[in-house]
């Protein structure tokens, strides 16, 4: 299958000297221009800094099996809402190449891989966790809000792989996790299980819960991401 065509995206361009990137996939249904916007909303500004280009890509519209079919704005297919099913991988494959796209497009304007953070909500934080872990362990981190991988996961399966267990002296993106223990769509205990399980693999991870939250994000969450954005991603002195 070709990798699709050219994503869209809304971009934050930094204040001063662009020397990182940020990528941020929005939940399922949803679109770059969507997330950018329900976080500036939290906020009361746009999520920018001073170096860091942030882009919200949006994913191209797919017949999606949670909602019989119908045509949705979704990284990748689910056969359901569940962590205990198998993965759609064709289509998780055939996104990790249009990403792949965007990643290779912000090397091509001087920024270096281990200068590029990957994320999402939901659906997003799933996919930038394919992403990474299978495609491009030489990001700068991973984060990944009110998200999860089923217990199969193809991320799982290519850490137990031989060439896997050679992890360049254990160097892998760390990961960011926050989760809502609220929430009953994506439930708390699937994103501790998938943290639990990446951190068993070598990843150095943490997880953050948020009680009350639902299927959401908050102000406090997103300045503890964006804290943890910048010390991931430092101003370059030179």
């Amino acid at each position: 299958m070709a990798a699709p065509a050219a994503l869209q995206r809304s971009v934050v361009a930094p204040a001063g000297r662009h020397t990182a990137s940020l990528i941020f996939l929005h939940g399922s249904g949803d679109t770059g221009q969507g997330a950018r916007t329900w976080i500036k909303q939290i906020l009361n500004q746009d999520m920018a800094f001073q170096h860091i280009k942030v882009i919200y890509p949006t994913a191209p519209a797919r017949p999606y099996t949670p909602m019989k079919g119908a045509l949705s704005t979704v990284w990748f297919d689910r056969y359901k809402i569940s962590n205990d099913c198998p993965e759609h991988i064709e289509t998780i494959d055939s996104m990790c190449r249009g990403l792949t796209d965007l990643i290779n497009d912000e090397i091509k304007n001087g920024i270096s891989k281990n200068r590029i953070l990957v994320g999402g909500f939901s659906m997003g934080g799933g996919m930038a966790m394919h992403l990474a872990y299978r495609f491009h362990r030489d990001v700068a981190g991973v984060f990944a809000l009110s998200s999860f991988l089923n217990r199969e996961s193809a991320v799982y399966q290519c850490f137990f792989s031989i060439q896997a267990l050679t992890r360049n002296d254990g160097v892998l993106p760390e990961l960011f996790q926050c989760h809502g223990t609220a929430d009953e769509l994506v439930r708390c205990s699937w994103g501790e299980e998938t943290n639990k399980m990446l951190k068993s693999l070598g990843v150095s991870t943490s997880f953050h819960t948020f009680p009350e939250l639902n299927h959401e994000l908050n102000q406090t969450e997103i300045e503890k991401l964006k804290t943890w954005i910048v010390k991931k991603l430092p101003i370059e002195d030179k």
